[in-house]
């Protein structure tokens, strides 16, 4: 047999980076755990603590806070000054970590995380036997994790970035107009918008049932209930004619997209607008071997390429398809204009016209 010959310190570097990562994963249930008993939010803004201090602050129990201190001081998500043993959460950490209302706010993808181990067994077998897994299968926490983790970016950049981008929207939505929301979910950036623009009526669309009722109940709590209605319905068959139409993170994981695109076209107004939002990707695997690609292949292959292949059609765009890609399943569907208006790190904002 012959001696393959081994880098030690490409070992090394490799071994450091999967230690990295294995830190990371065994601390997120004690990032959950963080957010669930109020530890970031008893932290914010208040200087250095002792870990009595977080505890009576939170209404934990001291020793248990006092070992998950220290497993967030060794990640770096607080700091530890040795000298007077107390922690601190950074300012610039708890507007990811302790601001719901910030739109670098991180903490809301950790139940689609715990969704996904729970699924563990089904995703085995899908693996196997090349069938999909619908959205509607998942463990429950899947949803509203989804949700809680596009919700503080949609806040951030949907009404003062992505439609003051879109060619004469905004003035349209503040006259009044008709707007559709395309696999809307819990309806987040639907009771955004309406929240934005109380001349204009929404609706939102999802085929998962669950989803449209708490939907309805936010929108309820929301206080726009009277302008916004949730309806159970696929991409495809919806109802309705529309000045514009909304398809926030979800075509990708559509069986049928260009069939889904078609059916947009069909119920646009003639002067209507399709927005069209998707993950951040290129148009090369290369492009998007990065932190944030490493995250979205993840889900993709988790959850999106599932979804996809557990419908008609099946095309798997997958959540990295890319804009030549996103143009193509436009152009298949009828439509001459297809522009990128905006982006984030985290997504492409698309201009679609007939």
């Amino acid at each position: 047999m012959s001696t393959t010959e081994i880098d030690e310190a490409k070992l090394e570097a490799f071994m450091g980076q999967a230690l990295t990562d294995m830190g990371a994963i065994i601390s997120a249930p004690l990032i959950q755990i963080g957010e669930k008993l109020g530890l970031y939010k008893a932290m914010a803004h208040a200087g250095p603590l002792t870990s009595q201090e977080v505890a009576e602050r939170s209404g934990a129990a001291e020793r248990y806070v006092r070992e998950w201190l220290r497993n967030q001081a060794a990640g770096g998500y607080i700091t530890y000054d040795p000298d007077s043993d107390r922690y601190t959460l950074p300012d610039e950490h708890a507007l990811a970590l302790a601001d719901e209302d910030s739109p670098f706010y991180i903490l809301g993808v950790y139940d689609s995380i715990a969704s996904l181990y729970a699924d563990e067994d089904q995703l085995l077998e899908a693996f196997r036997s090349g069938r999909g897994m619908g959205w509607h299968e998942h463990d429950h926490r899947l949803f509203r994790g989804t949700e809680r983790f596009f919700r503080p970016g949609y806040r951030g950049h949907l009404v003062s970035e992505w439609i003051p981008a879109l060619d004469g929207v905004q003035a349209k939505l503040e006259r009044g107009a008709k707007v559709a929301d395309i696999g809307c979910g819990h309806g987040a950036s639907t009771i955004i918008l309406a929240k934005a623009f109380p001349r204009s009526n929404f609706v939102g669309f999802d085929y998962h049932g669950p989803s449209i009722e708490s939907a309805r109940q936010r929108a309820a709590e929301s206080g726009v209930a009277d302008r916004v209605r949730f309806e159970v319905a696929s991409a495809k068959s919806y109802p309705g004619s529309y000045e514009l139409v909304v398809s926030l993170d979800c075509l990708h994981d559509m069986g049928d997209p260009a069939g889904a695109a078609a059916h947009v076209k069909q119920s646009l107004a003639p002067d209507g607008t399709w927005m069209l939002v998707e993950p951040y990707a290129g148009d090369k695997v290369e492009d998007n071997l990065n932190p944030v690609g490493r995250i979205f292949y993840s889900v993709s292959t988790l959850v999106c390429t599932q979804a996809s292949l557990a419908q008609e059609v099946g095309t798997a765009l997958g959540a990295q398809a890319g804009e030549a890609r996103l143009r193509e399943v436009a152009t298949r569907a009828g439509f001459t204009r297809f522009r990128r208006a905006a982006q984030t790190p985290f997504n492409l904002v698309f201009e679609v016209r007939p």
